[in-house]
């Protein structure tokens, strides 16, 4: 395959497909390998269904606009096998934070630890079991990126940021984690833990990754962070507000799950800023509790919206969005990869799912 013209549209679905391509080749062949060694076939074949159950391929497309971004030239194969084993990565995030989280559905089915569990009747040899396979999807993701035909040029240069978005993530999940001994209504920590746990490894790390395999200049860099950063802040707070108001059969997610965790977003920690001492109490007693029955989740989802919470995460999503563009309008960047960000930036800031 050529790269297109850069002054050309950058036709994102045709980019979605070729990722879908690459994994589908390479899933197909972890599975045949099994089969080959006569090794279990669950783990590759629970993965293959959990990638391919959904997902927007975000962070591979990232990484594919960071290489136009960065006047990448050549042959795209080795770039999109690359860009595709960051959904890999991505996996293995979801899988064992769903764990973590106890999470029950994810991408409309349920998640990867209790669809084992129930393979086995097993609620331990479900969490257990989805441990491996998260640590098989990151495995793979190395394996992916290193058989991805890159020069060798390009490998080494990849490998520093690889690196860079492990750690960030692995961070981000501890901080997710140590949250919950944390106050509450701490909305800069929360926004602290949205920067590391998923803006880092969703956009910012993706799009560093092309330019690396681009060969283009560090500069790009700081240039696209400017972008990536509130974008993917925006993101996590989209997600935020359609884990507690979305429709469950759009997101393939319950709408009680963040309630039940407990977890520390920045939208309960404007609420909890905001409410009067008598809504305080109701978030208290009501976000973290494991049994929160649908009525008690509207109790809390019309506290959030009396407080002013969920405006006030609609406008700094809106603010964040337009930091970005500003940032974009700044960049040095070819037209086409310009006009794709800007699309992206779009999707994500205003999706139902």
């Amino acid at each position: 395959m050529n790269a297109p013209v850069l002054t050309e549209h950058l036709d994102l679905d045709g980019l979605r497909r070729q990722i879908d391509t690459a994994l589908e080749d390479y899933l197909r062949g972890k599975a045949l390998a099994a089969r080959t060694e006569r090794l279990p076939s669950v783990p590759v074949q629970v993965l293959h269904e959990f990638v391919f159950a959904g997902g927007k391929r975000i962070r591979p497309l990232m990484c594919i606009l960071g290489w136009h971004a960065g006047h990448g030239h050549g042959e795209t194969g080795p770039i999109v096998r690359a860009a595709a084993s960051l959904e890999l990565f991505h996996a293995f995030a979801l899988i064992h934070d769903d764990v973590m989280d106890h999470s029950v559905t994810r991408r409309g089915r349920p998640t990867v630890h209790r669809e084992l569990a129930a393979f086995r009747h097993s609620a331990a040899f479900g969490e257990n079991a989805a441990i491996l396979v998260g640590d098989m999807a990151l495995a793979c993701s190395q394996e992916m990126l290193n058989d991805a035909g890159l020069r060798p040029g390009q490998l080494m240069a990849a490998l520093p940021v690889i690196d860079a978005m492990r750690s960030a993530i692995l961070y981000g999940q501890y901080m997710d984690l140590d949250a919950a001994a944390q106050p509450a209504d701490d909305v800069y920590r929360a926004l602290a833990v949205i920067r590391y746990k998923t803006a880092k490894y969703t956009v910012e790390h993706p799009l560093h990754l092309g330019t690396a395999l681009a060969g283009a200049p560090p500069d790009l860099r700081s240039a696209l962070s400017a972008y990536a950063l509130p974008l993917g802040e925006a993101f996590q707070l989209r997600d935020d507000l359609l884990g507690v108001f979305g429709d469950p059969k759009t997101t393939g997610k319950a709408t009680q799950d963040d309630l039940r965790e407990g977890k520390r977003t920045v939208l309960l920690a404007l609420a909890l800023r905001h409410a009067t001492s008598a809504q305080s109490s109701t978030l208290q007693r009501l976000v973290g509790d494991p049994h929160l029955d649908e009525e008690q989740a509207e109790t809390v989802r019309a506290i959030l919206t009396d407080t002013g919470a969920r405006d006030r995460i609609e406008n700094l999503i809106d603010t964040q969005h337009r930091t970005a563009l500003r940032a974009l309008d700044a960049a040095p960047l070819p037209g086409a990869a310009a006009e794709a960000l800007r699309d992206v930036a779009r999707t994500l800031t205003e999706r139902t799912r």
